[in-house]
C-alpha cells in the first residue's frame, strides 16, 4: 500500500462526491465497508448500501476539502459539506485495507458565532484560509 495511491484515491472519491457521481465516489470502498455516523447513531454496512443511501439523499450537497492527512491505514479528511446552500464542517476518519476503505467514520459540527471573550486573540477565517490537502 503506498500513501500516494490513497491519497490520489481520496482526491477522486471527494471530487465525485460534489459532482454527484455515485459510481466513481463509492468506488474507494470495499464491498463489506462500514460507514457510521456516531452523532445520529446510524451504521450502514456494505458499498452497495452506503451507496443507495447516498443515491437517495434529495438535498443539493457540495464537498470543499480543506485538508487530507494521513499514512498507512488511516487516513483522515477535513471538509465543508454544504447541504442546500446550508454549511457544515465534516472530519471524515477512513480505515483502509490496501488501497479501499474498510471503515468509515464521518463527525459533523455545525456552525457558531466566535465567541466575544477570545474576539483579542482571533482573526476571521474566511474562503482563503490555510487549507491543504
Amino acid at each position: 500500500m503506498h500513501d500516494d495511491e490513497i491519497r490520489t484515491a481520496l482526491q477522486r472519491h471527494w471530487a465525485a462526491s460534489a459532482a454527484d457521481e455515485f459510481e466513481t465516489e463509492h468506488e474507494i470502498y470495499r464491498a463489506d465497508a462500514v460507514l457510521e455516523y456516531p452523532q445520529s447513531g446510524e451504521r450502514l454496512r456494505g458499498r452497495k448500501n452506503i451507496q443507495a443511501s447516498r443515491t437517495a439523499q434529495p438535498n443539493a450537497k457540495r464537498f470543499t476539502v480543506r485538508r487530507i492527512l494521513g499514512s498507512g491505514g488511516l487516513w483522515v479528511s477535513e471538509l465543508v459539506l454544504t447541504y442546500d446552500a446550508q454549511p457544515y464542517y465534516v472530519v471524515s476518519v477512513m480505515e483502509f485495507e490496501g488501497v479501499e476503505v474498510v471503515r468509515e467514520t464521518q463527525y459533523f459540527g455545525d456552525p457558531f458565532p466566535p465567541g466575544p471573550s477570545r474576539a483579542q486573540w482571533v482573526e476571521p477565517m474566511g474562503d482563503d484560509s490555510e487549507a491543504e490537502s
